[in-house]
């Protein structure tokens, strides 16, 4: 399918592996230019190259804490018109609640609710001015459903959620979008890393504990990074210009509801 974005603009945040980078490369398979951001230089430019050599499209990355105020001018520089935003963005470390204090706190909310808010408003009125804008906002399944450990993180993307629901209904008429993606168990170094502790902490093998948990899936698989980059991709083509306000879940039926 053609999404009718060959030639658009795009900012994927922490996208030089995992599900941003998966965004980042199903949009530039689309047509779409790209400007990637992460803090690791070697991996952002392999993956920059990367996508260079499958598409053809204009990689631009940008070495950068997106949390950061300087963090964000850089990335705004390298692309001050895009058309497309893709928010993304580590998380708090799993940690039992009673363990943060003010300052753990802050980071969190400022790492998963303030920066892409920040970043929504330095880009949202171009989008609106040339009639065509799409806003793609990461979260996790943990926004429905509570994940023991993952309480700061949630919370800070619920705030998110919440907060981007009331803004998405103003801006829909100029054909500008804002939904979340919610990512299930995917198999990304982020998963992974999270099953060292635990498998030793269970004393079972890392492997023993990965099929454990694909197992607890419906699907029974964790999911792929290139089926949530399709997802993304989707949500910001032309034929998606009708659906805003919406959080997708795409967990493989982790989440047991009949809506």
């Amino acid at each position: 399918m053609d999404l009718g974005l060959n030639g658009r603009k795009a900012i994927v945040c922490a996208s030089s592996r995992g599900l941003g980078k998966a965004c980042a490369t199903s949009l530039a398979r689309a047509g779409v230019d790209v400007t990637l951001n992460g803090r690791d230089p070697a991996a952002l430019e392999a993956t920059a190259e990367e996508i260079r050599k499958a598409t053809g499209v204009a990689v631009t990355p940008v070495i950068a804490d997106i949390s950061s105020p300087d963090g964000q001018a850089a990335v705004l520089a390298a692309c001050p018109d895009p058309d497309i935003l893709v928010n993304n963005n580590g998380g708090p470390p799993f940690r039992d609640f009673r363990e943060l204090d003010r300052e753990k706190m802050l980071d969190g909310v400022t790492m998963n609710m303030v920066t892409p808010i920040e970043l929504i408003k330095a880009t949202i009125d171009g989008m609106i001015e040339r009639r065509f804008g799409r806003i793609v906002n990461i979260t996790s399944l943990s926004v429905k459903m509570p994940v023991a450990g993952l309480d700061l993180s949630s919370g800070a993307r619920a705030g998110l959620t919440a907060f981007m629901a009331g803004v998405a209904r103003t801006v829909a008429e100029h054909n500008v979008t804002i939904n979340c993606l919610l990512p299930g168990f995917f198999d990304t170094d982020r998963l992974r890393g999270g099953f060292t502790a635990t498998a030793k902490m269970l004393g079972m093998s890392e492997n023993e504990l990965a099929e454990q948990r694909a197992n607890e899936v419906p699907a029974k698989r964790f999911g792929t990074p290139a089926e949530f980059g399709e997802a993304c991709a989707f949500l910001c083509s032309a034929q998606a210009g009708y659906i805003t306000g919406q959080s997708l879940l795409i967990d493989g039926g982790v989440y047991n509801s009949a809506f």
